[in-house]
């Protein structure tokens, strides 16, 4: 009884644990399910809400693209409607002139017509006159005629030959008259023209040395200077590329070297070193590079107020910086940036007596010489590098024609090169302007011809350009074409050893070959 009581009772747990079960298992699945529905909603709004904001967006980038299509737009119609309106005015300034033109045709053609109908008049005058003179010639021939016994025709040619005969006399005289007025005057006019233009300019000429002195404190600095075994010096001499000359000279040292620019910046530097008091090879560096900068400025400058001075407008800034670098160039002690300044304005005085250009004759006499701010760093003659500068940068061909003409390289084709000719051959021949003495300038002229007549085969040599070119003539029986490129190599390297100049000396080798026959 027990047992089936047991049983019963298990049966209806179990059957009612199914029961829970399932009604468990169903309101799990139908809370599944509100939450499956509840996020599927959610995602549903969040789509809506993403969709609303996609087309938001498209809609304000279509409203923005079409507004910016709108300002395209009105930008061009008030563009294209700028550009009608400055035609139509182009248009009618046209008319507007072809209406003066008209008008000023028709003054003309009124006025030839009055001058016609004057001319018509004394036309018919000078005809009746004329024929009234012929008819008193010829009544006059007869009586002449009767009365010297020769016909008009031996009468005439008489006449004409003593008429030549004083013709030619009075006029050798005349031009023998003209000829010597001319040559007084124009001698006396180019005189007083260069007087003036010199009066007109006072400058001042120092002669520059290849060395500068630095004050020092004391002696004591000197050693400062040297630094341990010798390092601040060399450091120094390295990174200026001049030389330290110490010597017992008190309370001085010496800088050495033949680039003015370089001079200056090691100048500029060791008085700086010598002010701070830090010396040694890492400070060295700082301080001559910062100097090297201060020294570039420093020609620009120089340059940007001489062409302030001078009133030259629109050099380029490549032309400004070469010339700039004159500030530190000399010629035989002359000072190439106001030899170039003295040009300038002696040229200008001259043009302005002359009435020619004289804003192009400074602009001619400042750039004649600026290929010399290159010749220290570039192989050719100052006159080819100048050139070739200023011809890149877009100098007019009376500058150019400048550069050249004044060491006689190419003619003379503006009235205002020989002007800058002349300023150069002035300034530089100025008390005190340039050291070497003649002496010493045809001692160098003519241990140049020395040597180059100093080789077989050469029969005439000549130093031309101020010695900085020498033609030399050879044999063509000795000397053949090959033979002749050597002998100027031979001939340069020579010079180079023998001889000291500025700048270069080109050296040309000219063989000549003649044949001649008789025809008999």
């Amino acid at each position: 009884m027990n047992t089936m009581l047991l049983l019963g009772a298990a049966l209806a747990a179990a059957v009612l644990g199914l029961v829970f079960g399932r009604w468990g298992e169903r309101l799990r699945l139908k809370r599944a399910k509100a939450s499956a529905e509840h996020e599927a909603e959610r995602i549903r709004s969040a789509a809506r809400q993403d969709a609303e904001g996609v087309r938001k967006a498209a809609e304000l980038a279509g409203k923005e693209a079409a507004y910016q299509a709108k300002q395209e737009w009105e930008r061009e119609e008030a563009r294209r409607r700028e550009e009608l309106e400055r035609s139509e005015r182009r248009v009618e300034e046209r008319l507007t002139a072809l209406d003066r033109k008209y008008d000023i045709l028709d003054q003309k053609e009124r006025g030839l017509a009055e001058r016609e109908k004057a001319l018509e008049a004394r036309t018919a005058d000078v005809e009746t006159r004329g024929q009234e003179y012929e008819r008193l010639a010829l009544e006059a021939r007869r009586r002449i005629e009767a009365l010297a016994g020769m016909s008009a025709e031996e009468a005439r040619q008489k006449l004409m030959q003593q008429f030549e005969e004083q013709a030619r006399a009075d006029a050798a005289n005349l031009v023998r008259e003209i000829k010597e007025n001319a040559r007084r005057e124009a001698e006396r006019e180019a005189k007083n023209i260069v007087a003036l233009a010199i009066q007109r300019i006072a400058a001042d000429h120092t002669a520059e040395s290849t060395v500068s002195v630095v004050s020092l404190p004391s002696d004591e600095m000197k050693g400062r200077i040297i630094g341990r075994e010798g390092r601040n010096i060399r450091a120094f001499e390295q990174a200026t590329g001049v030389d330290v000359i110490i010597d017992d000279t008190p309370e001085a040292v010496i800088l050495s070297g033949f680039d003015p620019i370089r001079r200056e910046t090691a100048r500029i530097s060791l008085e700086k070193l010598v002010a701070d008091g830090r010396i040694h090879p890492g400070r060295i560096e700082d301080v001559v590079e910062r100097s090297r900068k201060e020294v570039d400025e420093a020609m620009i400058r120089a340059a940007e107020e001489v062409l302030y001075e001078l009133g030259v407008h629109g050099v380029h800034p490549e032309l400004v910086k070469v010339l700039g670098r004159l500030k530190y160039r000399t010629s035989y002690g002359q000072n190439q940036l106001l030899h170039a300044k003295e040009v300038a304005i002696l040229a200008g005085n001259m043009a302005g007596e002359l009435r020619l250009n004289v804003t192009m004759a400074r602009r001619m006499g400042l750039l004649h010489d600026i290929g010399k701010g290159l010749t220290h760093e570039h192989e050719g003659t100052h006159v080819e590098l100048g050139w070739q500068l200023c011809k890149k940068h877009g100098e007019p061909d009376q500058v150019l024609n400048a550069i050249k003409a004044h060491h006689d390289e190419e003619p003379h084709r503006y009235p205002e090169t020989f002007l800058v000719t002349a300023a150069d051959a002035i300034s530089g021949s100025r008390p005190g302007a340039r050291r070497e003495m003649f002496e010493t300038y045809v001692k160098r002229l003519e241990k140049l011809e020395q040597i180059a007549q100093s080789f077989p085969g050469v029969e005439r040599c000549f130093a031309i350009q101020a010695g900085r070119e020498i033609r030399i003539m050879v044999d063509p029986e000795r000397i053949d074409d090959a033979r002749a490129a050597a002998l100027t190599e031979q001939i340069a390297r020579r010079i180079e050893d023998e001889l000291q100049f500025p700048g270069q000396i080109k050296v040309i080798v000219i063989r000549e070959t003649r044949a001649v026959d008789f025809a008999r």
